[in-house]
């Protein structure tokens, strides 16, 4: 496998909390749960997935800048950070890498705070509310995106 099939999904703060925070909102399922569904789906479209969380922003930031040469694409859910971290988006500027923004929740339905978002200028998507089969989209576009079917 070419490291161009390598993708890398980053989990942001909270996120090891899934299955335990707010159940009404993110599910009942875990972040390791997520993360499994996340590496046989990758492993089905031929991805090899990596999969890290962190409730700190500087260790997001080394990681998104550490995946420039090593992985073709990024699945990001940056959590609270989406909402106020401008080093995550220009990391994310700086790497250049194909990135998919993704939330459990849909974001819109929830506090006006969370509307906005420094990730998105620097996403080729944004999928929000579809919960663990956001992860799934996400996956699916960046596999086609790689294997150079950017419009499928």
């Amino acid at each position: 496998m070419t490291d161009t099939m390598r993708v890398l999904v980053l989990h942001g703060p909270n996120l090891n909390m899934l299955g335990r925070r707010a159940p009404e909102v993110y599910g009942s399922a875990s972040l390791a749960d997520l993360e499994n569904l996340c590496r046989s789906e990758g492993e089905a479209l031929g991805l090899e997935v990596d999969c890290r969380q962190s409730n700190h922003e500087g260790e997001l930031v080394e990681w998104i800048q550490q995946a420039g040469g090593v992985y073709g694409g990024l699945v990001l859910n940056a959590g609270a950070y989406t909402h106020t971290s401008i080093a995550l988006h220009d990391a994310l500027e700086a790497v250049g890498l194909p990135t998919i923004e993704v939330h459990l929740s849909n974001i819109f339905k929830r506090e006006s705070f969370r509307h906005h978002s420094y990730i998105s200028p620097q996403a080729v998507g944004v999928i929000c509310g579809l919960g663990f089969d956001g992860y799934r989209a996400a996956l699916l576009a960046l596999a086609r995106r790689l294997k150079g079917n950017k419009g499928a």
